[in-house]
């Protein structure tokens, strides 16, 4: 694991903190925190050391920062310590130990920024989990992103990873799904085309096609292909009673006059969300994303985990048979009271108690939803992590109460939202896919500006911020394109580096580094050596948008000092007059695009070698 001077400098700051005072309490001293002023000009860290032990320490503030600071300056690393403010002190470190990363980071090479802050914690994170009814739209897009970086991102960190998407292909929706296969079927396997459109199949068998998009063209002629006529829907009698050859039929179409076996349905959709699932994937990967995980919310419910979930909660006392108070905004003469089976989630923090199962008896999506979670914590899991839309901000409290419920408060599930995505074109939206019908298509966006910039404009605004896609300013090449911006700051690293024969990070590691002492290179170098820092930090606060904004300040610390060498020749990489100083800013060069990569790996994003 590389080293965190952050980290460092807090051990340094919290054992001399116990010197000055002994017997501070152990909490206090954890509360000390060393992380970057403000502002740039009060040095390079400050610490609230003096201000969170000066209740214990009986001292005020100020002076116990004068002390403080004091013995933070015999430091070795130190090359000024001052109190500031209600009772911080800034610390600037010096120049030859901040030169020292260097060489740390080329040893590291990309695992430089790698912590033991996880712990090895066993984490599951959950994204994606689209609805296996169409193809993955923009929407699907930004949560894949976002939960794909988290994901890489607390690896880096430390923590055990596992990526999980959980297949919804049980409930209304997927039966949904199978009637508009079966419609595809029919279209695919008549002759006569016509005979079977929407407005028909609609009136014969008294349902409501949902899903019309084209991408269910290719479902309904692979049940053509794998069935033919087998699975024609029979004239009869109208309202002809069911006989030992109508068993498990669709009862609504009977009584049009019209024999549906559930039996062809059900194939029509296990053969869709078998298809789907795979496009599903597929896209996925042209996003870059490979989730270990593929939990199928069918064989939950099949395999009685739904039962077992909620037996595990009644055996707790936490289910019972009860009537909920009507819901806001409705007048008592709309609500209808009934008995059903609730689960007490106002007794971990939700608003109210939920339903578990529907009045007809059978389960509710929260339900299921359990029994998921349910599943995660049995396999080992220590904490939970889903990534959804900003439309089921609504549904985290009820989530959360049951997870609690089930672990006895030991798992938390924590939630990420991420709010909707708008495309858009010349200041117009995206006309909408025709394939789709409705919508951008995932592989839409990609085909149009690659998997590298929908990756990372995708990570360029916090996930809970509504964002605007634009598709032309993410293939500017321009200081304004954040993609652009970082991917050239790399390609120029590798640009240097080739025209210096490319050294190997190892012969880089031992150059002497005296000869970097302008402000651009030492900028350069402090933002460097906080690289671990913003894993951690980002890791914590579960926010990888923070690693392109890293990137996009590194790479802006890289460009100013290129142009400082386009205006300053004693500031160029490679001088043949000045082997030492070359080496060092070779060093230097090779130190930036090692940091680039490593920060590119967490979004995953591919650094280019040279822009064309």
């Amino acid at each position: 694991m590389t080293e965190n001077i952050f980290t460092l400098l807090a051990q340094e700051v919290r054992g001399a903190l116990a010197a000055l005072v002994p017997d501070l309490p152990a909490e206090t001293l954890a509360r000390v925190q060393v992380e970057p002023p403000r502002e740039a000009a009060h040095g390079d860290m400050a610490t609230n050391a003096a201000l969170v032990a000066a209740k214990p320490a009986r001292m005020p503030p100020p002076k116990l920062a004068a002390a403080l600071a004091e013995r933070l300056l015999a430091l070795p690393m130190v090359a000024e310590a001052a109190p500031a403010g209600p009772g911080f002190v800034n610390l600037r470190l010096r120049e030859d130990f901040l030169r020292a990363q260097i060489p740390a980071v080329l040893r590291a090479g990309e695992a430089f920024g790698d912590s033991t802050l996880g712990g090895g914690l066993k984490v599951n994170v959950e994204y994606v989990s689209a609805n296996p009814t169409g193809p993955m739209h923009v929407g699907h897009c930004r949560g894949a992103v976002v939960g794909d970086a988290l994901a890489n991102l607390l690896a880096k960190a430390g923590f055990a990873v596992t990526k999980e998407y959980y297949v919804n292909d049980a409930g209304n929706q997927v039966a949904a799904l199978g009637w508009a296969a079966y419609w595809r079927y029919l279209r695919a396997v008549t002759l006569d085309a016509d005979e079977w459109n929407a407005e028909a199949a609609e009136r014969r068998f008294g349902v409501t096609l949902q899903y019309r998009g084209d991408y269910l063209v290719a479902v309904g002629e692979a049940l053509a292909e794998r069935h033919g006529a087998s699975m024609m829907p029979q004239r009869i009698e109208a309202g002809a009673p069911p006989s030992e050859e109508t068993v498990s039929v669709f009862a609504p179409a009977l009584e049009r006059g019209w024999l549906v076996r559930t039996a062809w349905l059900d194939t029509a959709r296990e053969t869709a969300v078998a298809m789907m699932m795979a496009e599903i994937r597929e896209d996925l990967a042209l996003l870059g994303v490979t989730q270990d995980v593929f939990l199928s919310e069918r064989a939950l419910v099949e395999a009685g985990a739904v039962e077992g979930a909620v037996r595990l909660l009644q055996d707790k006392g936490l289910i019972y048979e009860g009537v909920l108070e009507p819901p806001k905004g409705k007048t008592p003469e709309d609500w209808e009271p009934r008995a059903q089976t609730l689960f007490r989630a106002t007794d971990f923090g939700d608003d109210v108690d939920r339903p578990l199962r529907k009045s007809d008896g059978t389960n509710t999506y929260f339900a299921n939803d359990i029994a998921c979670h349910a599943d995660k914590i049995a396999r080992g899991h220590a904490l939970l992590i889903d990534v959804w839309g900003a439309d089921h901000g609504g549904y985290v409290n009820r989530m959360q109460a049951a997870v609690r419920a089930l672990s006895d408060g030991k798992v938390p599930l924590e939630v990420v939202l991420c709010q909707i995505v708008h495309v858009m074109k010349a200041g117009e939206p995206v006309r909408m896919s025709k394939r789709a019908g409705t919508y951008v298509t995932l592989r839409d966006l990609i085909e149009e500006v690659g998997r590298d910039a929908v990756r990372f404009t995708m990570l360029t605004r916090k996930s809970d911020a509504q964002m605007e896609f634009d598709l032309d300013k993410v293939v500017e090449q321009t200081r304004d394109n954040p993609v652009f911006y970082v991917q050239y700051a790399h390609a120029r690293c590798r640009s240097v580096l080739r025209q210096a024969g490319d050294p190997k990070a190892a012969e880089l590691a031992s150059a002497p580094l005296a000869a970097l002492t302008d402000p651009a290179e030492m900028a350069l170098i402090r933002r460097i050596a906080a690289w671990p820092r913003t894993v951690e930090a980002a890791a914590a606060a579960r926010e990888p948008h923070r690693i392109a904004f890293f990137l996009q300040d590194l790479a802006a610390d890289f460009h100013v000092l290129w142009n400082r060498g386009r205006d300053d020749s004693t500031l160029r990489f490679i001088r043949a007059e000045e082997p030492e100083a070359t080496r060092a800013r070779l060093a230097l060069v090779a130190a930036t695009a090692t940091v680039i990569r490593s920060g590119l790996g967490v979004m995953g994003v591919t650094p280019v070698e040279e822009m064309r």
